[in-house]
Protein backbone atom coordinates (compact mmCIF):
# COMPACT_ATOMS: atom_id res chain seq x y z
CA UNK A 1 0.00 0.00 0.00
CA UNK A 2 1.77 3.14 -1.41
CA UNK A 3 0.86 6.19 1.03
CA UNK A 4 1.08 9.43 -0.78
CA UNK A 5 0.04 12.11 2.29
CA UNK A 6 -3.83 12.18 -0.02
CA UNK A 7 -6.60 12.61 2.44
CA UNK A 8 -8.21 9.10 3.16
CA UNK A 9 -11.51 8.97 1.41
CA UNK A 10 -14.60 7.42 3.41
CA UNK A 11 -16.89 5.81 1.67
CA UNK A 12 -20.58 4.13 2.33
CA UNK A 13 -19.76 1.42 -0.64
CA UNK A 14 -17.13 -0.02 -2.73
CA UNK A 15 -17.85 2.02 -5.36
CA UNK A 16 -14.98 3.16 -7.96
CA UNK A 17 -15.59 6.84 -8.52
CA UNK A 18 -13.93 6.84 -12.30
CA UNK A 19 -11.80 4.36 -14.40
CA UNK A 20 -9.03 2.54 -13.01
CA UNK A 21 -7.81 -0.21 -11.39
CA UNK A 22 -8.39 -0.83 -7.82
CA UNK A 23 -7.52 -2.83 -4.76
CA UNK A 24 -10.11 -3.90 -2.25
CA UNK A 25 -9.26 -6.00 1.19
CA UNK A 26 -10.51 -5.76 4.91
CA UNK A 27 -9.06 -3.65 7.21
CA UNK A 28 -9.74 -3.46 10.88
CA UNK A 29 -10.76 -0.53 12.95
CA UNK A 30 -7.29 -0.06 14.86
CA UNK A 31 -5.47 0.40 11.12
CA UNK A 32 -8.47 2.53 9.94
CA UNK A 33 -8.06 5.02 12.68
CA UNK A 34 -4.40 5.20 12.28
CA UNK A 35 -4.44 6.07 8.28
CA UNK A 36 -7.54 8.62 9.23
CA UNK A 37 -5.49 10.50 11.88
CA UNK A 38 -1.95 10.46 10.03
CA UNK A 39 -3.62 11.48 6.71
CA UNK A 40 -6.78 13.23 7.37
CA UNK A 41 -9.93 12.23 5.71
CA UNK A 42 -12.57 13.54 3.54
CA UNK A 43 -16.19 12.19 3.70
CA UNK A 44 -18.45 10.64 1.11
CA UNK A 45 -20.67 9.27 3.11
CA UNK A 46 -24.19 10.00 1.73
CA UNK A 47 -26.07 8.48 4.38
CA UNK A 48 -26.38 10.18 8.13
CA UNK A 49 -26.73 6.70 9.81
CA UNK A 50 -23.35 5.84 8.42
CA UNK A 51 -22.39 8.72 9.04
CA UNK A 52 -23.25 8.21 12.94
CA UNK A 53 -21.51 4.58 12.75
CA UNK A 54 -18.50 5.78 11.72
CA UNK A 55 -18.05 8.59 14.19
CA UNK A 56 -18.30 6.23 16.38
CA UNK A 57 -15.65 3.37 15.32
CA UNK A 58 -13.17 6.04 14.68
CA UNK A 59 -13.99 7.91 17.27
CA UNK A 60 -13.81 11.73 16.02
CA UNK A 61 -16.99 13.39 13.76
CA UNK A 62 -17.19 11.86 10.32
CA UNK A 63 -20.16 14.21 8.99
CA UNK A 64 -22.53 12.95 6.15
CA UNK A 65 -21.57 14.58 2.95
CA UNK A 66 -23.09 14.34 -0.17
CA UNK A 67 -20.62 15.28 -2.59
CA UNK A 68 -19.55 14.04 -6.32
CA UNK A 69 -15.83 12.23 -5.46
CA UNK A 70 -12.90 11.28 -7.68
CA UNK A 71 -10.49 9.37 -6.70
CA UNK A 72 -6.94 10.20 -7.15
CA UNK A 73 -4.38 7.65 -8.45
CA UNK A 74 -2.76 5.99 -5.22
CA UNK A 75 -5.49 7.69 -3.02
CA UNK A 76 -6.84 4.91 -0.06
CA UNK A 77 -10.59 4.84 0.54
CA UNK A 78 -12.10 3.70 4.00
CA UNK A 79 -15.34 2.04 3.12
CA UNK A 80 -18.20 0.93 5.21
CA UNK A 81 -19.62 -2.02 3.56
CA UNK A 82 -22.88 -3.50 4.30
CA UNK A 83 -23.28 -7.80 4.89
CA UNK A 84 -26.50 -7.19 2.76
CA UNK A 85 -28.12 -4.88 0.60
CA UNK A 86 -30.94 -2.91 1.52
CA UNK A 87 -34.27 -3.18 -0.44
CA UNK A 88 -34.62 -0.71 -3.08
CA UNK A 89 -35.53 2.56 -1.78
CA UNK A 90 -34.82 1.56 2.27
CA UNK A 91 -32.92 4.09 3.71
CA UNK A 92 -31.75 2.25 6.93
CA UNK A 93 -31.24 3.28 10.25
CA UNK A 94 -28.80 3.51 12.44
CA UNK A 95 -30.50 0.63 14.29
CA UNK A 96 -31.16 -1.43 11.00
CA UNK A 97 -27.14 -0.89 10.34
CA UNK A 98 -26.17 -2.90 13.45
CA UNK A 99 -28.81 -5.56 12.94
CA UNK A 100 -27.78 -6.24 9.19
CA UNK A 101 -24.16 -6.35 9.88
CA UNK A 102 -20.96 -4.21 8.13
CA UNK A 103 -17.20 -4.50 7.82
CA UNK A 104 -14.84 -2.59 6.57
CA UNK A 105 -12.89 -2.70 3.49
CA UNK A 106 -9.49 -0.06 2.23
CA UNK A 107 -9.82 0.31 -1.31
CA UNK A 108 -7.22 1.97 -3.12
CA UNK A 109 -6.68 3.33 -6.83
CA UNK A 110 -3.90 1.86 -8.00
CA UNK A 111 -3.98 3.18 -11.96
Amino acid sequence: MEQNNLPIALFNGTVCTTNGLYSVKDIDIDTAKKLIDKNGFISAIGHEATAEIMSQLMEQNIPMNRIQFHQQVGQIAIVFKLKERPKEGHILTKEELERVGYSLKIMERLE
